[in-house]
């Protein structure tokens, strides 16, 4: 005799490959700013962030309906951003030095009634100009961890390493982080 309840319970029991894999406007749609956001995190220039996210959705669009849920769908772009970024570094690196025609970024026009868009913008650039002192695998399992909220299996997960591998570049990328914080306090005169 089956009751109402048995058919989600079997859906919460069913193995990851019967999952429905989700369409990639949803995908798209869903996690595109947590995308770009990483991309940021991870050192991304603002000026090649919209191309480095669109690399990204290209890897995704090919491989979605292999996705095999072995991970959150979070977890799986976030693995995807950091091999896209890696080789956005790579490229750079082995490109010749372009020109110096250097264009400012544009700041978004903030009304100065309010103090605390200002106050957030300033935020973010400290925190941008901190985490580009860290490796790039300190970085990563920082972003995650720290301002993604992921838990630290799936960081793990995310960065292909073990868990106390996770473990021990989060509390190295932690201690530089406030090394950092302090050294910019001190600098500034603030407490």
């Amino acid at each position: 005799m089956t009751t109402a309840g048995e058919p989600a319970a079997a859906a919460v029991a069913a193995p990851a490959a019967t999952r429905a894999t989700p369409a990639f406007a949803d995908v798209y749609r869903d996690h595109a700013p947590f995308v770009w956001r990483v991309l940021r995190r991870l050192g991304v220039a603002p000026a090649e962030v919209e191309d480095a996210c669109q690399e990204v959705f290209l890897v995704v669009h090919r491989k979605l309906a292999g996705f095999e849920h072995r991970s959150s769908l979070r977890t799986w772009l976030y693995g995807i951003a950091v091999h896209c970024a890696s080789d956005l570094r790579r490229r750079v690196r082995r490109s010749p030095a372009a020109p110096a025609t250097v264009v400012a970024p544009v700041e978004p026009a903030v009304d100065p009634a309010q103090p605390a868009s200002v106050a957030q913008r300033q935020a973010r650039a400290v925190l941008d100009e901190i985490l580009d002192q860290l490796d790039h695998d300190k970085r990563a399992v920082f972003v995650l961890y720290e301002l993604e909220e992921l838990t630290m299996a799936e960081v793990a997960g995310a960065v292909g390493c073990p868990l106390q591998t996770a473990y021990s570049r989060l509390h190295a990328a932690r201690a530089a982080v406030e090394a950092a914080v302090k050294r910019r306090r001190a600098r500034e005169g603030t407490p």
